[in-house]
């Protein structure tokens, strides 16, 4: 009796400990720190490893080049850096140069094994990867946006609605302007935002630090109070990953109905259950849409295909000209562009807004499609930044394209 007196008492001591690891942390290695020069040092505790490197997108970038259907397409990789075996197995780097105001990611390959950092909690899943979180915010700086301030926020809900062309309930995530729900009688324009492949309707709002980008412009003045809502794109499930109905099922950018015609054929869906649960300017002066990649390319053709829904669109590195468009079970969607094109412009839409990084892979593709705009003397705005495919720039979109709505 005595014994087992002495086990359970083993046991409950080595539960304590644990939990208390647990909810204080048993790391010996800090990391990341933001030095006071601006450089930063990472460190990894890996006492039996044998090389231990650093891949981030703040690190100089790897130009590399891929076979995509048979054609070679370039693409910027994030940077790779040693780190140094220290002390009790504390692997370390700092970098040689103080690092931009920006949102990073960034991982370890320990003995060719690519792992998070264990010591940093701030983790983005994008698809099925997973990454550690570098934010390093400065005043005035545009990263500024992307931290969380002492302002007015808004609220961010998980809606859902009924899909009709697909038979079931879907998601979406849905943001409302600070002081929306103390003021019955105000009504709001509102902004459709579009993920990439293989995301959902969280990925703006984690990786793409949205609604901390629309607290902060909207905070300063710069933006309008406006209900914003992140849709998901792939039409053939309910929700993002463990929140639909197939389970412990590893995300995919490989999924049915995604760029085929059947989500623009749907939207209107979208629009009218907005309309009608939310206090909204329910016409186009107050509807504006836009995208990234995958979302980009939707947004065009659900504003060529609906040119009295929105007033404002704007393409994010749009993934048009890949050829989907060619093989598409809604093909109906994507004829006829010229003819849609002009059809939209002759309403006299307020914006059309491309964004996109000088070496993405979608350049050539985005440059053709503004050669024809130019060509039938379209307006629109332009915006080329450096970098490519990556997410550091369609946040710089979003938060150059929301300033300019709704004026």
């Amino acid at each position: 009796m005595k014994r087992l007196v002495l086990i359970t008492a083993a046991a409950f001591i080595g539960l304590s400990a644990y939990a208390q690891q647990a909810l204080f942390g048993g790391s010996s290695a800090e990391s990341p720190v933001i030095n006071p020069d601006g450089t930063v040092t990472f460190r990894y505790q890996a006492p039996k490893a044998v090389k231990v490197t650093l891949s981030g997108d703040f690190l100089p970038v790897q130009t590399m080049e891929f076979d995509m259907g048979g054609q070679k397409i370039t693409y910027d990789m994030p940077g790779v850096a040693e780190l140094k075996e220290g002390q009790n197995g504390v692997w370390e780097y700092t970098t040689p140069f103080k690092v931009a105001p920006e949102m990073y990611t960034y991982t370890y390959t320990v003995d060719g094994t690519q792992v998070i950092d264990p010591n940093n909690v701030f983790v983005n899943r994008d698809i099925a990867s997973l990454t550690s979180v570098l934010l390093v915010p400065e005043a005035g700086a545009r990263s500024d946006l992307y931290a969380i301030h002492r302002v007015p926020h808004g609220t961010v809900s998980k809606v859902w609605y009924h899909s009709d062309v697909e038979g079931f309930d879907r998601r979406m995530t849905v943001y409302t302007p600070a002081g929306y729900e103390d003021n019955p009688k105000a009504k709001y324009p509102v902004l459709y935002v579009l993920h990439g492949i293989g995301g959902d309707e969280d990925a703006w709002v984690t990786q793409g630090r949205a609604t901390q980008i629309l607290d902060n412009l909207i905070a300063r003045g710069e933006a309008k109070p406006m209900i914003v809502v992140f849709t998901n794109g792939n039409i053939s499930q309910e929700a993002a990953p463990l929140e639909n109905s197939t389970g412990y099922t590893r995300p995919t950018m490989d999924l049915p109905e995604t760029m085929e015609g059947t989500f623009e054929t749907a939207f209107p869906e979208v629009v009218k259950c907005i309309d009608s649960h939310y206090r909204t300017i329910a016409k186009k002066q107050g509807r504006a849409i836009c995208g990234l990649s995958m979302g980009g390319f939707h947004t065009l053709y659900i504003t060529l295909n609906y040119p009295d829904m929105f007033n404002y669109s704007g393409m994010f590195s749009a993934a048009i000209g890949t050829g989907s468009e060619q093989t598409a079970a809604h093909k109906e969607i994507y004829e006829n562009v010229d003819g849609k094109l002009a059809a939209y412009f002759a309403k006299k839409p307020a914006m059309l807004w491309i964004g996109i990084g000088k070496t993405d892979f979608l350049i050539e593709s985005n440059n053709e499609f503004r050669a024809k705009l130019d060509a039938a003397g379209y307006p629109y705005k332009y915006m080329e930044t450096d970098g490519g495919h990556i997410w550091r720039n369609w946040r710089i979109y979003l938060s150059e394209f929301v300033p300019l709505l709704f004026k």
